[in-house]
């Protein structure tokens, strides 16, 4: 998986300072940092919204969507596939690390 990974934030990595005419991964940088984080926001969304159906084709298919997403704001960021991992790689021996439930939103 971290492969596929890495190749496709490659891709959009070029896409980003390259372009190519009719690219998505275009449009989406060009329109900025707002249309990307709109876009991670929506495609979360569909995540939770799939995730209450009995359909993992459709559960796999909107996770896929918010990875692609969140490497595009990644990339926007100039967050690195290597500084997530580095950060991964320390919390996976996190442990007793749970702060309790958040506090319930009162003031919106």
């Amino acid at each position: 998986m971290d492969e596929n990974i890495s190749a496709l934030y490659d891709v959009i990595l070029k896409r980003k300072t390259e372009g190519e005419e009719g690219s998505y991964t275009r449009y989406l940088f060009e329109k900025g940092t707002d249309k990307i984080l709109k876009k991670v926001g929506e495609e979360c969304t569909e995540v939770i919204i799939s995730c209450k159906e009995d359909n993992k084709e459709e559960q796999i298919n909107e996770i896929c969507d918010l990875a692609y997403h969140v490497l595009v704001l990644m990339a926007q960021m100039e967050i690195s596939i290597e500084e997530v991992s580095e950060e991964l790689g320390k919390r996976k021996n996190k442990i007793n690390n749970f702060k309790g439930e958040r506090k319930p939103v009162t003031n919106v």
